[in-house]
């Protein structure tokens, strides 16, 4: 009998639409784009992570895009370090902003970046590095915060995989300059679509708040700041001074709404996410699998299902296996593994030279992540492993 194991369960709940319900049977009926939900949602959401700011957005990728475009907008053009394990959306908002991503390779443990690897390649040219926090890892270190503050080097988290990790018990995303999260409909936490950058800088908040809408200066919140456009350019009327090359990135108050309804039960959820990945790991044959994962802080995202070596008749088997069984995967891991294998890189980049990035591709051919989600019974991750284990 198949095992039947989907990616995902549907997040959100009848709370939630009940929660739309009566949002929008108030009357007057309420303003539906960008408002005072969206707003209360930004402070929850700040509160929650412990930063000063936050900007809600329509989805993390436009996140990612307002993040690397504030770091243009205040160091520069120059180059941005970024791992070949992230989403697409990284490197393309690095690459759309003006800047030159460059590539490090990644470690098992975490699957986020190595630091050593960061360390020799920053130089005059980097203006930032941007860290994903892979899957519900933590991949920070004093080490790597502490050089980085050395060298005045902005750290921005990509944390939209990775709600309530931790690391020394602070919140991932309350680390870098800026941090990106996603509340797509498969996250910890979702809103449908949307995503939030924060940040504890004021001047970045101003910015994102001008990149959400257009790159009007009207949606600044800082009186001095805002007057000090006002008075660079007296032949523009104030209500129409766009001041940077923004984007309309804005959300709506059903977002919000679904958002604040979420928030008060994603602590719950991550503690079952956490407890089922014990429980994956515990099981998993460590003959066949890696399973010494740093998972200290960690608030998984999915199941990573790695090879301990390279054995490619496993690999197939593990394939038709998962697929026999009705267990829903997806290949390489996060965003399916190797960037620098993307068409859309080689043709932007050129083919680069993959023995510098083993460890990627060893997650490019020998990894998988399986489904995890807060209803997932303990009992039938137990069966998960024996079936992955005979494969």
């Amino acid at each position: 009998m198949a095992l039947n194991l989907p990616l995902m369960e549907n997040n959100i709940t009848r709370e939630d639409l009940d929660s739309v319900v009566k949002f929008l049977q108030q009357d007057p009926p309420p303003i539906l784009t960008n408002s005072k939900k969206c707003r209360e949602f930004e402070e929850a959401w700040s509160k929650w992570l412990g930063v000063k700011y936050s900007v809600f957005i329509n989805s993390g990728s436009a996140a990612n895009s307002i993040s690397m475009h504030i770091i243009k907008e205040l160091y520069g053009e120059g180059e941005v370090i970024v791992p070949p394990l992230t989403w697409v959306s990284d490197i393309l908002a690095v690459m759309r902003a003006g800047l030159t991503p460059v590539f490090v390779d990644v470690n098992k443990h975490n699957l986020c970046m190595n630091e050593d690897q960061i360390f020799a390649a920053l130089n005059s040219k980097t203006r930032a590095v941007f860290f994903t926090h892979v899957l519900g890892f933590n991949g920070l270190s004093d080490k790597l915060l502490a050089e980085l503050e050395k060298r005045n080097i902005p750290l921005i988290e990509d944390v939209c995989e990775s709600h309530g990790a931790t690391f020394k018990g602070k919140r991932l995303g309350a680390y870098g300059a800026m941090s990106n999260f996603s509340f797509y409909f498969a996250h910890h936490m979702s809103t449908i679509e949307g995503g939030m950058v924060c940040t504890n800088d004021e001047k970045m908040y101003q910015m994102a708040r001008m990149f959400r809408s257009h790159g009007m200066t009207r949606e600044i919140t800082d009186e001095k700041m805002k007057a000090e456009y006002n008075s660079a350019h007296p032949d523009l009327r104030p209500e129409f001074i766009f001041a940077l090359p923004g984007y309309n990135f804005r959300s709506t108050e059903i977002n919000a709404v679904i958002g604040l309804s979420q928030l008060p039960h994603l602590d719950t959820n991550n503690k079952r996410r956490v407890e089922n990945q014990n429980v994956f790991l515990e099981h998993l044959d460590r003959n066949k699998f890696f399973t010494e994962f740093d998972t200290e802080g960690s608030c998984n995202y999915a199941f990573v299902l790695l090879q301990k070596e390279a054995d490619n008749d496993l690999c197939n088997r593990l394939i038709k296996t998962m697929q026999d069984n009705k267990i829903e995967f997806r290949r390489g891991t996060a965003g399916g593994g190797n960037q620098l294998r993307q068409p859309y890189l080689i043709k932007a980049l050129g083919k680069q030279d993959l023995s510098k990035f083993p460890n990627v591709d060893f997650i490019h051919y020998h990894g998988f992540y399986i489904g995890n989600f807060p209803g997932l019974p303990p009992a039938k991750i137990v069966d998960l492993c024996k079936v992955l284990n005979a494969a």
